[in-house]
């Protein structure tokens, strides 16, 4: 390995400014917001962001050698510059997977080369190539996210707070008593109040217990997003949206054999952290029982967080590995 890629492999790849961006208008009410980095002419990939509620920024491109791939970052909906913020009409998993398809063929590109995702993007990335089998060359997803009721009820019915119980304890003591039974319907409720500032107030609760929880070590500097309404209000508006109606998918829909076997053919990297709380290393291990042909990679000391030293080193070496492919 040049001594170059030695030392992308342990800050990432540095990207130049976009040479292409825009809005990709779907539907009446939603436009996407959209970049290309790399070469133009270079191994398409896309790269699916968390939440669901974030958004991409160009450190995205980090795991990702420029003079290869030609890098797609994609706001989905309600989420980061694409319009309207927050939004939650017309905005489930299967305009998500409809909306990446839209853009592949808007980029005139014939077949992702990789498709990337973590967290929800895992989720999104497993859910669009079950349906798009044909458009994706590779998978590479960490911090695995299948939606299932298991999954949500870890999270927000009190799993965690075996392991953090003063940020439980936050997160469910923002409520009123007689609400904490169903925190989920009950941030949800809130978070779709009319009122700003109940809104508001809501998604910072909401946020932060996720914040406090990603990395082996709290991100101080994480905590500062806490400060951007809207972040603040399209991470937890639409994550609480999309988890109340459990992602539109059935429990266990992406583990069901008849679904890995459309994509069982399709290069495949699983990368998770031992010590992720927020998406447990169980739905890994789950997936990859269900999936052998793919390759499980634990990170030993890590929690959720692409950005923790040991998880990225590793994908920006697997999108090495990919590239070559």
């Amino acid at each position: 390995m040049t001594q170059a890629r030695t030392e992308a492999s342990r800050l990432g790849y540095e990207h130049s400014a976009a040479y292409d961006s825009g809005f990709l208008p779907v539907g009446d009410i939603h436009k996407l917001w959209y970049e290309q980095y790399g070469q133009q002419g270079g191994k398409p990939v896309i790269f699916l962001h968390g939440g669901p509620g974030g958004k991409t920024t160009i450190q995205n491109t980090a795991f990702f050698n420029p003079a290869v791939y030609r890098v797609v970052l994609l706001d989905q909906r309600g989420c980061g510059k694409s319009t309207p913020p927050a939004d939650l009409r017309e905005n489930t998993s299967h305009h998500l997977v409809s909306d990446i398809e839209a853009l592949r063929k808007h980029l005139q590109i014939p077949k992702w080369h990789l498709v990337f995702g973590g967290s929800w993007g895992s989720c999104l990335s497993l859910l669009y190539a079950q349906t798009h089998p044909e458009a994706v060359g590779s998978l590479v997803i960490r911090g695995i996210f299948t939606v299932r009721k298991a999954e949500l009820a870890w999270f927000y019915e009190g799993g965690i707070s075996q392991f953090f119980p003063q940020q439980y304890d936050a997160f469910i003591n923002f409520l009123p008593e007689d609400k904490r039974s169903d925190a989920m319907s009950a941030y949800y409720a809130l978070m779709t109040s009319e009122d700003k500032a109940t809104r508001l107030s809501a998604a910072r609760s909401w946020s932060e217990m996720e914040l406090c929880t990603s990395n082996l070590f709290i991100d101080q500097e994480g905590l500062k997003k806490l400060d951007d309404e809207v972040w603040v209000l399209a991470h937890s508006r639409i994550e609480a949206h999309y988890f109340k109606h459990g992602a539109w998918i059935e429990d266990g829909q992406l583990l069901k054999t008849e679904n890995i076997d459309k994509i069982r053919h399709i290069p495949t990297t699983i990368v998770q952290g031992r010590y992720d709380m927020v998406c447990t290393p169980r739905t890994a291990y789950d997936l990859h029982k269900a999936w052998p042909e793919s390759t499980l990679i634990w990170i030993p000391d890590a929690g959720h967080s692409a950005e923790e030293p040991g998880t990225k080193k590793t994908l920006i070496e697997i999108c090495d590995q990919y590239a070559e492919l």
